[in-house]
């Protein structure tokens, strides 16, 4: 099944993007200002695969992220507010401002949570498909993780053990190149990620992740294949991260070059140039990056003005079973 890019699916795509790329420069700032707690780790650049991929699932669909994952949560529908709030660390977030970045959910919308460790999410979503072919379920699991993530073991033994049970789950790999602040392919020996996943029996497909239309096609085909229970498949999607590693890194160690082609290949700038070539006025493109922008700094203001969780309800959500106690506090 391939979707029609008529106006209205680009503009869906399009208000997605700029909501992705509102929250991380709202959060950012934030950062800079001193009021969210520790590094944040953001997608500018790469809204595209976030986007194409989550715009072709249902809220029955399951996700797992990584350290990366506010514009998976967003293209998944979490809620804006839940998700600040969770950034500055304050009662009401998602995770009862608990987690933090890095552990974003939303439950409720089949978000099961980004992962502070690298390739963290493979096995979750594997088990979450292998729990939604058990029940008989028309709903898949997709996982979110990036290029460094295939030279980690959970890669090897979630891939293998989705292809034993024909499990319904797409794995979408967010090369962007770099490992942290190295080079991928200078830690990866062979072909790389296509080449693994086929190696084990999963199809795998490479798409321009900057090109968000090329990622949505790719995606639907996928996705409708994995929920017509032919088995897991992979989604190789080339990106680029503008920003440094973290919000504290100034990426000084980029090539600049570099950073002007990606620049250039941006994929909200790319499909405003498409929707300019069918009509779009650039004032209604302008009213999209706007009404996105007000949404974020609303919830700015929101997450500031939010209190800070009881400390009495510290030790909840950490043991479900039994009682544990730590220096005297019971769990």
């Amino acid at each position: 099944m391939q979707p029609t890019h008529n106006v209205q699916r680009l503009l869906d795509l399009y208000g997605t993007m700029s909501r992705i790329r509102a929250f991380e420069i709202a959060a950012l700032n934030a950062h800079k200002e001193g009021v969210v707690p520790g590094p944040l780790h953001v997608s500018i650049g790469q809204e595209g695969v976030a986007t194409g991929i989550c715009l072709n699932l249902g809220s029955e669909d399951r996700i797992t992220s990584n350290h990366r994952g506010h514009g998976h949560a967003i293209a998944k529908g979490a809620g804006i507010q839940g998700m600040m709030r969770e950034l500055f660390g304050r009662d009401g977030g998602h995770c009862r401002g608990k987690g933090g970045s890095m552990h974003i959910a939303d439950f409720s919308v089949g978000m099961l949570g980004a992962n502070g460790v690298v390739s963290g999410g493979i096995p979750i979503a594997v088990g979450a498909a292998q729990g939604l072919k058990m029940m008989k379920s028309s709903a898949i699991a997709v996982c979110f993780f990036g290029d460094g993530a295939i030279n980690r073991g959970p890669f090897l033994e979630g891939l293998n053990w989705a292809v034993l049970y024909n499990l319904p789950v797409l794995f979408v790999c967010e090369d962007n190149g770099v490992s942290a602040f190295t080079e991928t392919d200078t830690v990866t020996a062979g072909p790389g990620v296509v080449a693994r996943a086929e190696s084990l029996g999963v199809p795998a497909v490479t798409v321009d992740g900057n090109d968000v239309m090329a990622v949505d096609e790719a995606a639907a085909r996928l996705v409708a294949e994995v929920r017509a229970g032919k088995g897991p498949r992979l989604l190789h999607a080339r990106t680029y991260r503008i920003t440094g590693h973290t919000s504290t890194d100034a990426a000084a160690w980029r090539n600049p070059a570099d950073v002007e082609a990606a620049r250039k290949r941006c994929p909200i700038d790319r499909l405003a140039a498409t929707l300019a070539e069918r009509g779009i006025a650039v004032s209604e493109l302008a009213a999209i990056r706007a009404k996105a922008e007000a949404e974020m700094a609303a919830a700015v203001d929101d997450a500031k003005a939010a209190p800070w969780p009881d400390e009495a309800l510290a030790y909840e959500d950490v043991q479900d079973v039994g009682a544990v106690r730590y220096s005297g506090v019971q769990a």
